[in-house]
C-alpha cells in the first residue's frame, strides 16, 4: 500500500511537471542524489543544456536533485519501470550484481591511478555489461569522488576509539562489514536522511568524501573530519537501457556524446573544488584529524576479504597483482 502510495505521488509530481512543458519527443527525469551546488548537479545541468540545444528540443531533461524523486536505491527500479530515466549509481548496484562492489570497496584503491586502471580494464568493461544486463541501465559517464572520510563529534585516530560509535553508511554489504569489524555500528541509511539523523543524535557519525560532507550539511552538525581516506571511488551516471534502446540511432549518438562530454565538464569542476574543498569545511568549523591508516587497512583487511565470494575473490587478487606490477613498473623507470 505505502510503496503504491509513493508510485502515486511520484506519478502526480512528474506529470504536473511534464504538463508545464513543451512536449518534447522524449522526456528524461534525473534523480540526483545531492544539492544543486555540487559538481554532479551542474554536470547534469550542463548535459541538459547540450543535449536539448543538439537535439533542437527533441530531448527534454528534467532535473530533480536532492533525492527529491527517490533515494539511490528506488531510483534504479523506478528507472527499470520507466518511470524515471536518468540517476547516479555506485556500489549500491551490488543489489543487482556483485562485481559492482569494487566501485567503492574499501581499502583497495590507493589513488586515481589506481581507479582509472580498474575503470577502464576487465573489471570496469565488466561493470558495464552487466549494469545492462542485470540491472537494466547503461553507463553515460563516470564521476571521480574524492577519498572518503568519517565525521563525527569526537575525534577518531585509531580503530579503537569507534568504540560502538553509530555511524551511517550507504546500503552496501562491504561498507557494513569494514565498520562492523573496525568497531562501529554501522546503520545503512539514505544520504537525505543523514543531517536530520545526526541532528537528533540517532547516528553519531558519517563517512563521506569532502564534497558530499559540505553538500550535506555536515559541518553543522559534526565537529570533527577524521582523515580515514578508506575509499577511493568513482560513480555512473546512468540512463534506463529500455529508455536508451527507445531512442532512434541519431539521438542515440548524440546522448552518448554529451555524456562524455558531460564527463569532462564534471571533472575539471570536480579537480578545481578538492584544491580549496577542506579549508571551506575548515572554514566552517571542522577540525581535521590525521589518524593511523595503517591500523584502520589492517583490521578491516581479512573481513572484507572473506565477505567476498570466490570469484570476486579472484578479482580482488588480479587487481591487487595489477597495483604491484604498476608499482614496480614505475619504481623501475624512476
Amino acid at each position: 500500500m505505502a510503496k503504491s502510495l509513493l508510485f502515486l505521488q511520484l506519478f502526480l509530481l512528474l506529470a504536473n511537471c511534464k504538463s508545464k512543458e513543451a512536449d518534447p519527443e522524449f522526456l528524461f527525469r534525473t534523480s540526483i542524489i545531492v544539492k544543486e551546488d555540487h559538481t554532479w548537479y551542474k554536470a547534469f545541468d550542463y548535459f541538459k543544456q547540450i543535449l536539448e540545444k543538439r537535439s533542437n528540443g527533441r530531448i527534454k531533461v528534467l532535473l530533480y536533485p536532492s533525492e527529491q524523486l527517490a533515494k539511490e536505491i528506488e531510483a534504479i527500479r523506478l528507472i527499470q519501470a520507466e518511470v524515471i530515466d536518468i540517476t547516479t549509481t555506485g556500489s549500491t548496484l551490488t543489489n543487482w550484481f556483485e562485481v559492482a562492489t569494487f566501485c567503492e570497496l574499501p581499502y583497495l584503491m590507493k589513488d586515481s591511478i589506481d581507479m582509472n586502471l580498474y575503470i577502464n580494464g576487465r573489471v570496469g568493461k565488466l561493470m558495464e555489461t552487466e549494469m545492462i544486463e542485470k540491472a537494466g541501465v547503461r553507463a553515460l559517464c563516470h564521476f571521480e569522488r574524492g577519498p572518503r572520510h568519517l565525521t563525527s563529534n569526537r575525534p577518531i585516530r585509531h580503530p579503537d576509539d569507534l568504540n560502538g560509535l553509530i555511524l551511517r553508511v550507504p546500503n552496501v554489504p562491504s561498507f557494513v562489514t569494514t565498520w562492523s569489524a573496525l568497531g562501529a555500528k554501522p546503520t545503512p541509511m539514505a544520504f537525505s536522511e543523514v543531517f536530520t539523523s545526526l541532528q537528533q543524535g540517532t547516528i553519531e557519525g558519517q563517512e563521506n568524501p569532502f564534497a558530499m560532507i559540505n553538500n550535506g550539511g555536515f559541518a553543522e552538525v559534526q565537529k570533527y573530519v577524521n582523515l580515514t581516506g578508506h575509499v577511493i571511488s568513482w560513480v555512473y551516471a546512468v540512463i534506463g537501457e529500455k529508455q536508451f534502446q527507445k531512442l532512434p540511432s541519431d539521438l542515440q549518438e548524440l546522448v552518448v556524446q554529451a555524456g562524455k562530454e558531460m564527463q569532462k565538464y564534471e571533472h575539471d569542476l570536480f579537480l578545481e573544488n578538492e584544491k580549496n574543498i577542506q579549508q571551506v569545511l575548515i572554514d566552517k568549523g571542522m577540525e581535521l584529524i590525521e589518524v593511523d591508516t595503517e591500523a584502520f587497512a589492517k583490521k578491516c583487511e581479512r573481513a572484507i576479504f572473506e565477505s567476498l565470494s570466490p570469484a570476486m575473490q579472484e578479482i580482488y587478487n588480479e587487481l591487487k597483482r595489477e597495483q604491484e606490477t604498476y608499482a614496480k613498473s614505475n619504481r623501475e623507470n624512476s
